[in-house]
């Protein structure tokens, strides 16, 4: 994520939610086992690999889906950037109006005075706080969509090279057989899902 006060893809959890712990048990069992496809025709540039591999950062941040999500993202978090820093500039000037008038008041009155302008800064930053954990989780309930709508099209993958499994890339160490579809499996999801975006009536 490029700039505001927002967390970035990683930092927000992406490639954890999308290990393929619970996926590629699953992709697994529907795909067709190898001798299933033995004599068949593969189209024209996929991989004839038992295990596939996809890089699942490189997938949502590539994808058109995954592109109009960022900039929607920035653009919120750019927003309650701005946002933050006119309320800070408030805050003090409050607070130096607060200090310049202490030499004027009984000591009671000014700690009245600033335990409630201590307490409007805590509610202020609450507020804000909350604001961030909302955008953040506008960005993970978006990468969750976009990993269940894909999956039917790595399983057409799967089905189509004969594969057993897709595994996280990073988590393959060695493999002679591994071939990694993250390019193709982009170029799949944009022909299926283009950038997910919704027209006024909420329709894709």
């Amino acid at each position: 994520m490029r700039g505001g006060a927002y967390c970035t893809w990683a930092a927000c959890g992406f490639a954890a939610a999308f290990a393929w712990s619970g996926a590629a048990p699953a992709l697994a069992q529907q795909a067709l086992a190898p001798s299933a496809l033995a004599g068949s025709e593969f189209p024209l540039g996929l991989p004839q690999s038992g295990i596939l591999t996809i890089q699942p950062e490189r997938l949502f941040s590539e994808s058109a889906f995954g592109q109009r999500v960022e900039q929607e993202i920035e653009a919120e978090g750019a927003v309650l950037t701005a946002e933050n820093r006119r309320i800070e500039a408030e805050l003090r000037a409050e607070e130096l109006e607060l200090t310049g008038r202490r030499s004027e008041m009984e000591p009671d009155a000014f700690r009245a005075l600033a335990d409630a302008f201590d307490q409007k800064v805590q509610e202020t930053r609450r507020r804000q706080d909350q604001k961030l954990r909302e955008i953040n989780q506008l960005g993970e309930e978006a990468r969750r969509e976009f990993i269940s709508a894909s999956l039917p099209v790595l399983q057409q993958i799967m089905r189509e090279t004969g594969a057993g499994a897709i595994l996280d890339h990073s988590s393959v160490f060695l493999s002679a057989d591994a071939a990694d579809i993250t390019s193709l499996a982009i170029t799949r999801i944009d022909e299926v899902l283009g950038d997910g975006a919704q027209d006024e009536d909420g329709e894709p």
